[in-house]
């Protein structure tokens, strides 16, 4: 998880295809996070919002999208609440799109930060990420982004054109379904090497090694609670497949940070979150 480039030059690249209101996106988030626990100094990532945006494909009806999002979210166990599409429907992504761009402009890793509040609003709180008010108050939570220069960013031509960079790539590269991933090596003359959809954490590492040319050597697991201090609100399911545990394991293992005052249960439609307190 933690990242020192001035020592080791990371030799691959991953390329995040996404969509900001794909719930199958939102789901590959446990297995970005394992990767990056084991596999970090292999890699950076870096996230590029996609192409003509199917969340809000005209032919699918606000019913059909709500039970589209209960489907994924009883499939992947990252919960994802069908229920806005019926009670504040998302009339067009690109607000938000803007928006990731604009905090992005602050650094790839406040972007990212920026990136994951917004999809906990979107998905978990059923916030209407299309209104700038809510894009503003999910700034506001953001550690280490600055406001003033976020709200002027939203209406600049800097994030604009860095979206417009983004689906420029999207179109060449002929994404057409999200999540996709694209892993780059050092080497100029290789293609990258595509992976669309979710699969297992292993399909994963394959992608990596072949890429690298070599089995990368796993880096030993941090301890849960630095994990959880480091990200400070997941998932069950992101636990769970970060560390190999079941639903029941974590559950036990979180009840007894709980008593501890070390995180707070978080309920949501689909499983549970774990907001991180201690300190």
């Amino acid at each position: 998880m933690t990242e020192n480039s001035t020592i080791f030059k990371k030799p691959l690249e991953i390329y995040t295809f996404i969509d900001p209101l794909c719930p199958e996106c939102w789901a590959l988030e446990p297995i970005l996070k394992k990767l990056q626990m084991y596999y970090c100094k292999y890699f950076k990532i870096r996230y590029l919002i996609g192409g003509k945006l199917s969340c809000c494909n005209e032919k699918k009806s606000h019913k059909d999208m709500a039970q589209a999002w209960e489907r994924t979210a009883t499939k992947t166990g990252m919960s994802c609440d069908g229920d806005i599409w019926l009670e504040n429907p998302i009339s067009t992504p690109f607000a938000a799109s803007i928006a990731i761009k604009a905090a992005e402009l602050q650094g790839k890793q406040i972007g990212i930060r920026y990136l994951r509040k917004l999809r906990e609003l979107l998905f978990l709180d059923k916030q209407n990420i299309s209104k700038e008010e809510i894009l503003i108050e999910c700034a506001e939570s953001v550690q280490g982004l600055d406001l003033e220069e976020f709200k002027k960013d939203l209406h600049s031509e800097g994030a604009i054109k860095t979206l417009q960079f983004d689906l420029k790539t999207t179109k060449e590269m002929g994404i057409k379904l999200f999540p996709t991933i694209v892993v780059f090596n050092d080497n100029a003359d290789d293609d990258g090497l595509l992976v669309t959809g979710l699969y297992d954490y292993d399909v994963y590492v394959k992608v990596l090694e072949e890429m690298l040319g070599e089995t990368p050597i796993a880096s030993a697991p941090v301890f849960l609670e630095d994990f959880l201090k480091h990200y400070s609100f997941v998932a069950s399911k992101e636990i769970a497949v970060t560390y190999d545990l079941t639903i029941d394991e974590v559950e036990k293992e979180m009840k007894k940070l709980v008593l501890r005052q070390i995180v707070e249960r978080v309920p949501v439609k689909y499983g549970t979150f774990w907001r991180y307190i201690g300190d």
